[in-house]
């Protein structure tokens, strides 16, 4: 009898003892590789992939997308098998699911000699399932590219991003002799609440929920107050338009506006300490180090990994990390020590269009820049009207560690730096 190994949910960080599960990378009767990964499971900090155990076929799997688990649950098996000598994906026996998707396979093979669409869904993974539901789509519409002709998540986002839509159901009454019908009667929308008024009631994500809580921790315990200023962003513009294929050639990463405000930041935050600082029990707590961190728009959601030692990066340094923190955190790779322990942080609204925002504080930090849309705007230079790109920049703190005074301050040096970028090299 062959050898049954549980898949459990390992221990993902201290203090953490329930996980969400994300998207199912192999389905049963999968045969994986000792190591593949599995499944994707969210904690409250980051997103991490499950490897396989040992090598063999995947079976009863007893979590699926969104359900949560506790940390060493059972969330599925794997029967030890070698590798299936003709290099196929599924196993039989064991597993109820792998011989359904055996003979559904089979049904597709057969069909597909007769069928020019030989790219019918053989199975349909559960997260696609999800997305053509959603989207009143059918399997039959949608081409699968998945091995064995599984219809993956991807293949129905690429469908209903490319405008398809689904096939119109062949009516009897098409080939019939059409006869007049009269018109129907309007009803009025407002009488029968016309549209859809249905609900869809969906667990909050494990990231989701830990933003939500500490927002709301920020809120309720710190006194938040939000100051502003703009910025010319001229010349911090011509420079990169300068500069900009050299850096790439040298260092083999784009230079982006994001290094400019990190060390402008740098140099704000020495010049006024409270604002990278933070309040413990009934103590100030001053930190001489800047990991200052910057706001990335992930598959999961917002998360925040940190710039170590900013103040000892250069301006490669911190564009080619930043770059590599987008790149992680589009695939749900970013680990829990990449988003811990930051003193200040930067967020680009601006990105998404925001022209002005009040960006909330990541408790226990003291102080959050938010950055925004940069847009031609008349401004007077030297008693004339010019038209200048302009950005509005935002400075929340927390009252009380930091004065008006140097919130204010700390804004005038970021204008000053950003606009007179020779500062940052000359110390000014």
């Amino acid at each position: 009898m062959s050898e049954i190994v549980d898949v459990e949910v390992p221990t993902v960080g201290e203090s953490i003892t329930e996980v969400q599960l994300g998207t199912w990378l192999k389905a049963e009767g999968d045969w994986v590789e000792n190591g593949e990964d599995l499944v994707e499971i969210e904690t409250e900090k980051a997103s991490v992939q499950l490897p396989a155990p040992v090598a063999g076929f995947l079976q009863d799997i007893a979590k699926q997308e969104e359900d949560f688990a506790e940390v060493g649950e059972v969330i599925a098996k794997i029967r030890v098998a070698p590798k299936p000598a003709g290099g196929g994906d599924t196993g039989g026996g064991d597993s109820a699911s792998s011989s359904s998707v055996e003979s559904s396979s089979e049904t597709a093979g057969q069909s597909g000699a007769s069928d020019p669409a030989a790219t019918t869904a053989s199975f349909v993974m559960p997260a696609a399932q999800r997305l053509l539901d959603e989207n009143g789509l059918s399997a039959s519409d949608v081409p699968a590219t998945g091995p064995g002709g599984r219809l993956l998540k991807e293949d129905v986002q690429k469908f209903i991003d490319a405008g398809g839509k689904a096939k119109p159901a062949k009516s009897p009454a098409a080939t019939e002799t059409k006869a007049v019908a009269a018109p129907p009667k309007p009803q009025s929308t407002l009488m029968t609440g016309g549209g859809d008024r249905s609900e869809e009631v969906k667990p909050l994500s494990m990231l989701r929920r830990t933003i939500a809580s500490r927002l709301v921790t920020a809120q309720q315990t710190a006194a938040l107050l939000t100051t502003f200023n703009e910025i010319d962003m001229s010349p911090v513009m011509a420079l990169r338009k300068k500069y900009k294929d050299a850096f790439l050639q040298k260092h083999g990463v784009k230079l982006g506006f994001m290094s400019f405000f990190a060390k402008a930041s740098v140099e704000a935050l020495r010049r006024f300490p409270a604002v990278n600082a933070e309040i413990r029990d009934d103590s100030a707590i001053y930190r001489n180090y800047h990991d200052i961190g910057i706001a990335i728009g992930g598959g999961k959601g917002l998360v925040v990994p940190i710039l170590r030692n900013t103040e000892m990066m250069s301006f490669a340094e911190i564009e080619w990390t930043i770059a590599d923190f987008a790149k992680q955190a589009s695939e749900n790779r970013l680990q829990a020590e990449d988003l811990i322990g930051g003193t200040f942080t930067i967020s680009n609204g601006g990105v998404y269009g925001s022209l002005l925002s009040t960006p909330i504080v990541n408790p226990p930090q003291s102080g959050i820049l938010g950055l925004h849309s940069i847009q031609e705007r008349p401004v007077a230079i030297e008693g004339k009207v010019e038209i200048r790109p302009m950005m509005y920049v935002a400075l929340t703190y927390d009252h009380r560690i930091v004065d008006g005074r140097e919130a204010v301050g700390f804004l005038r040096t970021i204008k000053e730096v950003i606009e007179d970028p020779a500062r940052l090299f000359l110390e000014l």
